[in-house]
């Protein structure tokens, strides 16, 4: 069983890391879960902006949103920022599951996690988020909106985080 396990974490990697990969610009025009429009300019005010790709149904997903809410905090001085998409609060074509959203913005409420949250829209569904699949996925973009580092599958720690950070601010530079 550990052996399957193994062998479709590297699956789920190899499919995230076809998805979207260092250089890759991200382009988006969506709305957050207030309504607001919200486009991938977003990425512009930041050095980095980590985005985290998060489900409602997903456990350590909700677990690692305190985590990534401190480090929203703590890294604002640094240009750096924490964007998170809640990939299951839309349909594939980008409809928005009432009850689905009404999770997502308790989970938000209850963790803390006050960042923003990107609703996947149509075209995100079809482009950026085409293969993901699994989560929590995270990767940082730059403020030119290109993506730097590589994809990470799976929850860290705030401190993990924080030394991810810290290593692409050098890079930089």
């Amino acid at each position: 069983m550990k052996k399957l396990l193994t062998i479709l974490a590297l699956l789920a990697v190899a499919t995230l890391s076809s998805a979207q990969k260092a250089g890759d610009k991200v382009s988006f025009v969506s709305k957050d879960l207030n309504g607001e429009k919200v486009t991938s300019d977003i990425f512009a005010k930041n050095k980095i902006t980590l985005v985290n790709i998060w489900g409602t149904f997903c456990p350590p997903c909700i677990r690692e949103m305190p985590d990534l809410a401190k480090l929203n905090e703590a890294n604002k001085a640094k240009g750096v920022e924490v964007v998170g998409i809640p990939i299951d609060i839309t349909d594939r074509v980008g409809n928005i599951l009432p009850r689905t959203k009404a999770d997502g913005e308790a989970i938000i409420a209850q963790t803390g996690a006050a960042y923003t949250h990107i609703v996947p829209s149509k075209e995100m569904m079809s482009g950026l988020l085409k293969n993901i699949q699994a989560v929590p996925a995270t990767f940082f973009v730059d403020s030119d909106g290109k993506i730097i580092g590589q994809m990470y599958l799976g929850a860290r720690s705030q401190k993990d985080w924080q030394k991810i950070i810290d290593d692409l601010l050098k890079k930089q530079k």
